[in-house]
């Protein structure tokens, strides 16, 4: 059973696909008019592991994205630069693609463009024209009354008066309503137009969308997804005019899912009259506020698989603060995880190489009592949590710490082993193929160890043993001070973060010991 959180009902509800064993995902995609940055790429990556969970999960998907490729911003580059709107399309959808790649994005089924939808958008607008939900102004300009629609507003469950109190409205006085908005642009000099029956013109933002989605997806679809400052007005507007033209409130989609912020500490030369800044200091990472650090950027830096982990260890629908110490955070983590793949890798190739092959002369022995039997135990346990919480509204971070735990069995495994602990019969070398698979299963839905990883690069450093035992000396006399004064609060803490990082302390009547695992 799958849970999502819908906007819509601001609840997470069963997910209850419209045919069986399909699922049907639409999110909307980039305005090519520069670079994406780290913010652009998060829907983007959330929706891959979304994806690749489902197919893992035995359904086929069809997966939609859009490249919104007519826009102000494109023209307004085009003509600063002195060349056509496709030119800079193309280009900055060529960038698009190179960054995804090195994040593991895997391509959509489809990447419609409103360039190569427009019959498509024109024929909708008309539909809408001739139900009476929207209206042409002398001129060519065709706007959507949003007072013929009795809930508009109910995916932001905002009323009139709230947009209206807390929104900035373009005055015009030609429009029916201060909401309305606009469906189809009469042409003006320096921006490419198409013939339309309202005279030469180019579409408005929220029309694409929907246009794009029903002519891919059809009537009703499972997902719509994107950023959640595209609740409103995008998401909204989409949703009014699809269904007004449609002639179904409970058609379009089904499920809305939205991804929290990527934020950025407030900067010492920024004013807050320019940019409003949360209680903690930080703001929306944006290309309007210049607060943003491109994809390709990051990338000079971190490995994509790093920035991948980065943007996955938060729940997709919070907040995530963008910051150096979070991706080297995320780089120190991702190499505790590529150390057990490679000890897997190490142990597979023993494994086919025949050293896994002495047998024991107890002819009792199961799996149940060898090592390997416990880590292969162990395994499942954690693969079935990860697909709970993968089931539990796509929860990444979670998932990612059992596949973290996974890694510290696999390294305890892996110690013992390398220490002669461990007797390598045969049938321990086909469970140990067994975790590696199931390792493997979680790496895939996350999205990591699809690129050459040079295990040199994440090798840790281990300190010297004698500069190690002075440490943990130290380290216990505090905890001892700490239980004579009863403070046992600290104890206990010190107790459990050592525990955390694999060190186990035992108090005895002798003192405290410790040993690593």
């Amino acid at each position: 059973m799958i849970k999502v959180y819908n906007t819509m009902s601001r609840s997470k509800e069963i997910f209850k696909p419209l045919k069986k064993d399909e699922v049907s995902i639409y999110c909307c995609g980039v305005t090519p008019y520069n670079a994406p940055h780290i913010g652009n790429a998060r829907p983007f990556v959330t929706w891959d592991v979304i994806r690749r969970f489902f197919a893992k999960s035995g359904y086929k998907v069809r997966y939609v994205q859009n490249f919104t490729d007519v826009d102000d911003k494109i023209i307004k580059t085009a003509n600063e630069q002195g060349v056509t709107w496709k030119d800079i399309a193309e280009k900055n959808i060529a960038v698009y693609f190179k960054s995804m790649d090195a994040l593991n994005v895997r391509r959509a089924d489809c990447y419609p463009r409103v360039s190569e939808t427009m019959p498509e958008i024109i024929a909708m607008i008309q539909t809408l024209v001739d139900k009476g939900y929207a209206y042409v102004l002398d001129g060519g300009d065709v706007f959507y009354s949003v007072e013929k629609i009795p809930n508009y507003g109910k995916l932001s469950r905002r009323t009139l008066d709230d947009m209206l109190a807390g929104a900035r409205v373009e005055v015009d006085k030609r429009k029916h309503h201060p909401m309305d908005f606009a469906l189809w642009k009469s042409a003006k000099p320096g921006e490419p137009s198409w013939d339309s029956p309202w005279g030469k013109g180019r579409p408005g933002w929220h029309i694409e969308c929907s246009a794009m989605s029903l002519k891919f997806l059809g009537e009703k679809f499972d997902f719509h997804g994107g950023g959640s400052d595209l609740i409103f007005p995008h998401h909204e507007n989409e949703i009014a005019q699809s269904q007004a033209a449609l002639g179904d409130e409970n058609s379009f989609a089904q499920y809305w899912l939205h991804n929290g912020y990527i934020t950025v500490k407030k900067p010492d030369n920024k004013l807050d009259k320019i940019v409003k800044f949360n209680e903690d200091g930080q703001v929306k990472m944006s290309k309007s506020a210049g607060n943003f650090s491109t994809v390709e950027g990051v990338l000079q830096k971190y490995s994509g698989e790093v920035v991948r982990l980065f943007l996955l260890q938060t729940h997709y629908r919070n907040q995530l603060e963008f910051s150096e110490e979070r991706l080297l955070e995320a780089q120190e983590f991702f190499g505790k995880l590529a150390k057990a793949y490679w000890q897997l890798d190490d142990l597979a190739r023993k494994v086919h190489a025949g050293e896994f092959i002495k047998d024991t002369d107890d002819k009792n022995f199961a799996i149940t009592v060898s090592r390997a039997g416990g880590l292969v135990e162990e395994a499942e346990r954690l693969l079935a949590n990860f697909y709970d919480a993968m089931s539990d509204d796509f929860n990444t971070a979670l998932a990612i710490t059992n596949m973290f735990e996974l890694s510290r069995e696999i390294n305890g495994y892996f110690t013992e082993y390398a220490a002669g602990k461990i007797l390598p019969v045969k049938i321990d070398g086909d469970i140990i193929l067994r975790v590696r698979e199931i390792y493997l299963e979680m790496a895939e839905i996350i999205g990591i160890f699809e690129q050459p990883v040079p295990v040199e690069k994440f090798e840790e450093k281990s300190a010297a043993p004698e500069l190690v035992d002075a440490l943990m000396k130290i380290i216990l006399s505090l905890r001892q001070d700490a239980r004579a004064s009863k403070n046992w609060a600290v104890s206990d803490k010190i107790r459990d973060e050592l525990k955390a990082i694999g060190i186990i302390v035992k108090d005895t009547p002798q003192g405290a010991t410790w040993e690593q695992v």
